[in-house]
């Protein structure tokens, strides 16, 4: 597997006096997924957990639903200048029946490490169906759950604390334990490395699960949840327009803002239980005695 940090030298100004020291950084490399022998993306990731994030991947395009669409995966033999192999593509063979489809005129399956929609054709064509909606999800959760899980998620970010450049994406349960965590340099990369953790362990649909982001919630890490079952997705940034609107037809609950026990609730805020009644009125739709969506737009 590849380095997952790198040391270089830096010139660091600290109150104009200069001096030169070494310095950790996350490293940035390719990662080609190629399906029965056919390349199909190149995501720019960090080394690490690149099984799950394939995985998660597939499941988020709606190539796979589960683990067993899946015969196998191993890491092709791609080497560097010096005959070291590189562990940046991998090879996964679907299972008997699984059908790799047609998207060709669809998406350029080219990714970066910040946006991992920027190929696609159009929004018709990224509103994936899924067989795990999580609009009937009846979870609830309590707000002082919510409240402590960026600070959870930011103490297990090892990475992070070497590097200052990594996003992170944790699975937690209604209660607040912490499932699983992934870092990545790309946003996208690390929520789809904790969907192939899923995939891999078969805890497919994420029934009553909380799914929290480092950064912000845009409408393709709303897809990816919505893709897995996940009935909360919570950021410690601002979602995007898209985002709302997705998560309003799928029925997951979207919140931004989650800093301490402060917190926007932009969709169905039925499943975050508080105690007295919202000072200000709110629409229909949005009312906290609002039941889960039951009946979202292009899902099924």
């Amino acid at each position: 597997m590849g380095r997952v940090t790198t040391r270089t030298r830096v010139t660091r100004l600290v109150a104009q006096q200069r001096s030169v020291r070494p310095d950790t950084v996350v490293v940035e490399e390719p990662l080609e997924v190629r399906v029965d022998g056919t390349a199909l993306a190149v995501t720019m990731r960090t080394p690490g957990s690149d099984i799950e994030l394939a995985q998660g991947f597939l499941l988020t395009e709606g190539i796979i639903t589960g683990r067993d669409d899946i015969a196998a995966i191993r890491y092709c033999n791609s080497t560097d200048d010096t005959g070291r192999n590189t562990y940046n593509v991998l090879d996964i063979d679907l299972a008997p029946g699984i059908a790799l489809p047609e998207v060709g005129l669809e998406r350029n399956f080219y990714t970066t490490s910040s946006c991992g929609v920027c190929g696609k054709a159009s929004l018709d064509a990224i509103r994936q169906r899924t067989r795990h909606s999580p609009a009937h999800d009846p979870v609830v959760v309590d707000p002082t759950v919510l409240s402590v899980l960026p600070e959870t998620l930011r103490r297990a970010q090892r990475t992070f604390d070497r590097t200052g450049g990594l996003h992170a994406a944790g699975l937690f349960t209604d209660t607040g334990e912490l499932l699983t965590l992934r870092e990545d340099v790309g946003r996208h990369n690390a929520v789809d490395k904790i969907l192939g953790w899923a995939v891999e362990h078969r805890r497919l649909p994420l029934r009553r699960t909380i799914l929290l982001v480092s950064g912000r919630a845009s409408f393709e890490l709303t897809q990816k949840a919505v893709m897995a079952g996940i009935p909360i997705l919570a950021a410690v940034s601002a979602p995007s327009s898209l985002a709302i609107d997705l998560a309003h037809d799928a029925g997951l609950t979207l919140i931004g803002f989650l800093r301490g026990d402060t917190m926007n609730i932009y969709t169905h805020p039925n499943r975050v239980y508080v105690h007295d009644r919202p000072s200000d009125t709110t629409s229909p739709e949005q009312s906290p005695a609002e039941p889960p969506h039951t009946s979202p737009r292009n899902f099924r």
